[in-house]
């Protein structure tokens, strides 16, 4: 009987033997898998740099574009306010005129 129980021990012994060494190989290929998913991760950081590049562009050209319209609708503004000063001195000449009696 002692012989039956330590033939069952060393069983059990081998068999939690075997199981360790598998988890051992699993746990290493799980952390190999894990490395490379890591090194896949970091290299697919460049996109998103090539994306932060291309929004950084879009937002330089916006601010282009919205200048250039800054600086058209000044340059507009001058000119109804050189027009409105024109009209406000053809008026006036013109109120100077009647009032003088040559209208």
């Amino acid at each position: 009987m002692a012989k039956q129980i330590t033939s069952s021990v060393e069983a059990l012994e081998a068999e939690a033997q075997k199981i360790l060494e598998q988890a051992k190989t699993r746990a290493s290929e799980i952390l190999l898998q894990a490395k490379e998913e890591a090194k896949r991760i970091l290299s697919s950081q460049l996109p998103l740099d090539d994306t932060r590049i291309e929004c950084d562009k879009i937002v330089s050209r916006a601010r282009a574009e919205a200048d250039k319209m800054i600086k058209d609708s000044e340059q507009k503004a001058a000119e109804i306010t050189a027009i409105a000063d024109r009209k406000v001195q053809e008026i006036r000449e013109r109120v100077v005129n009647i009032v003088r009696g040559k209208g």
